[in-house]
């Protein structure tokens, strides 16, 4: 069962998620939504590339742009959907912003995994949403913000402790990884290297990476190169572009360049990439 609202340029949607709505061309139509899934034990998710199979009930947040797809005959839960101007109007909130640690985050694509308790508590608020859609009461779109709230504040908690962000210093190194993951998304197809990020952060590319070091085994390049690749792969396996146009679009003139690039990263050429992806019909 499908429902959206609309405040003017505002919407907010909800989907369950069982084997009769899980159709691919369905899921593209939320493609550029922010979307938080949940999925019970048993579920199986691809979210960009990479395969979760849950033996615990679980909560994804998952970006507008990032591609996902469910496995039809096992997954059961829900999801809700929603555009930035539904949600941003909370920017003073850093970290549970729609550019907060759950949806800007270096080191993996962000699950929350849940216990018993914790699960029965978000579902609660999942239906909780999904019956104050059915209304026509007063009020409604400032409560369904205040319910998703409820679900990103709960679930920054628990990424947290699971990634046990605790001491003050702790959290400043996530608020700092946090940062430079966005300027990562925002820049990564016009600066290439750790010293453009680190004149940005007003540092020296050494500092950054002792900065990153603290908190993530990958390095300041590496991130901004797997996000690069990330965007590769998008564009290999959901579009038509010619290797030579995915290159150009991603800020490399030089397509020898961003072959080698491609290829040393991913351990196959973007061609052989592109039909590998294909013939596996995912």
């Amino acid at each position: 069962m499908e429902q959206l609202r609309q405040f003017e340029i505002k919407k907010l949607g909800y989907t369950d998620i069982d084997s009769n709505n899980i159709e691919e061309g369905k899921l593209a139509s939320y493609h550029d939504f922010i979307k938080i899934i949940f999925l019970k034990a048993g579920g199986s998710i691809q979210v960009d590339f990479k395969a979760y199979h849950l033996e615990q009930d679980a909560l994804f947040f998952v970006q507008g742009g990032q591609w996902y797809q469910f496995d039809e005959a096992l997954c059961n839960g829900a999801m809700l959907f929603y555009n930035k101007d539904f949600y941003c109007v909370e920017m003073h909130d850093a970290e549970v912003a729609c550019d907060g640690i759950l949806f800007h985050n270096i080191y993996e694509i962000p699950v929350v995994y849940l216990d018993a308790a914790q699960s029965a508590l978000m579902q609660g608020i999942f239906t909780e949403i999904k019956t104050e859609m059915q209304q026509e009461e007063s009020g409604m779109e400032e409560m369904l913000r205040i319910l998703l709230k409820q679900i990103i504040i709960r679930s920054t908690r628990l990424w947290k402790q699971a990634h046990q962000v605790a001491s003050l210093e702790n959290r400043q190194e996530v608020e700092f990884a946090r940062r430079f993951s966005q300027l990562v998304e925002a820049h990564y197809i016009t600066r290439h290297s750790v010293a453009d990020y680190a004149a940005l952060l007003n540092m020296t590319p050494k500092a950054l990476q002792k900065r990153i070091a603290k908190y993530s085994k990958d390095t300041p390049n590496d991130i901004i190169k797997d996000r690069i690749i990330l965007e590769a792969k998008r564009l290999l396996a959901h579009t038509e572009l010619s290797v030579k146009e995915v290159g150009y679009k991603l800020g490399y003139d030089d397509p020898a360049y961003f072959i080698r690039l491609f290829t040393n990263h991913v351990e196959v050429s973007p061609q052989h990439f592109r039909k590998s992806y294909q013939s596996s019909g995912v």
